[in-house]
């Protein structure tokens, strides 16, 4: 059984599989008569590849128990999906690489800082989203498929692949 270490989300360690979304330090526009400042392209949205189109939904998650047993991951291979947390609530993200399975070698633990989300990149083995101590509601940008199912692959893990969160 592996044990990762969490580490702290930042935009450069989570690019092999997605984007840190958070607002940034220059750039923008003001807009609205100087009442606000705009962000445009914060992440690379992958969402209407084969006739699939956007989907803005809200998810309330409860917080995880620990220690945890990980015991699979899931990828959208055709879509990104992005998860932005309400109200300054950090987070944990764990994520692998891998074309068919994920690989135990590019596994990562991430806890965000509150004020960040992720998107993950099309094909990105991730754990389903997992709030720390208090109930959490995310804006979650993802996909509306033609034929659900097409675009979530669960995968159950083999041997040494299964880990605990502490």
């Amino acid at each position: 059984m592996i044990q990762p270490i969490r580490e702290a989300l930042t935009a450069e360690d989570f690019a092999a599989y997605g984007q840190v979304v958070e607002v940034p330090d220059t750039g923008g526009r003001l807009i609205n008569n100087g009442t606000a400042w705009r962000y445009d392209d914060v992440a690379e949205l992958a969402l209407d590849r084969d006739g699939g189109r956007p989907l803005l939904s809200l998810f309330r998650v409860q917080p995880a128990r620990f220690p945890l047993r990980c015991t699979q991951l899931e990828r959208h291979p055709t879509s990104s999906q992005l998860f932005l947390p309400l109200g300054e609530r950090p987070f944990l993200v764990v994520v692998a690489l891998g074309r068919d399975a994920p690989d135990p070698a590019t596994l990562r633990v991430f806890v965000t800082n509150g004020h960040q989300g992720v998107n993950y990149a099309p094909g990105t083995w991730h754990h389903p989203t997992l709030a720390l101590e208090v109930e959490t509601d995310f804006l979650v940008l993802g996909r509306a498929d033609t034929r659900p199912g097409d675009n979530c692959d669960e995968l159950p893990f083999e041997g040494d692949m299964v880990f605990e969160l502490t």
